[in-house]
């Protein structure tokens, strides 16, 4: 039968830490809800653990004696990256992000909005047209 090492428990008490402070919550917040808006934060988390140890052995060392140093640590590092706009039947992005840096990254930032206010006169053009006939 296998014994137990020490480096399991250490293991497995840092990974149990990690599930406590890490959940589907923590990725897709909670809603914030107004009369007609909800916003869903969305999150990036990434994180990681380390242990190691050693058994150590000594010419005075008991036959029962478990000699073990060890340690272990995580890190959590969570993100914000956009939040979900709800509002009726319409949901919508909106990125939290430092602002563009360049003339370009902001007509690039800028073309999702153009192209909305475009496909918007398109259809109002549309049913001024159906309207008349």
């Amino acid at each position: 039968m296998e014994q137990n090492h020490p480096i399991n428990d250490l293991m497995s008490g840092i990974m149990e830490k990690i599930r406590d402070m890490v959940s589907a919550n923590t990725i897709i917040g909670e809603p914030i809800r107004t009369d007609e808006i909800t916003l869903i934060p969305v999150s990036k988390l990434s994180f990681g653990f380390a242990s190691g140890g050693s058994d150590f052995a000594s010419k005075n060392q008991k036959p029962d004696a478990d000699l073990f140093g060890g340690g272990g640590g995580a890190g959590v590092n969570i993100q914000p990256v956009a939040f979900l706009v709800i509002k009726g039947d319409t949901v919508k992005v909106l990125p939290v992000a430092p602002p563009p840096a360049t003339t370009v990254d902001r007509v690039v930032e800028m073309v999702p909005d153009v192209m909305d206010k475009v496909t918007g006169f398109i259809e109002k053009q549309q049913e001024k047209k159906d309207l008349a006939d």
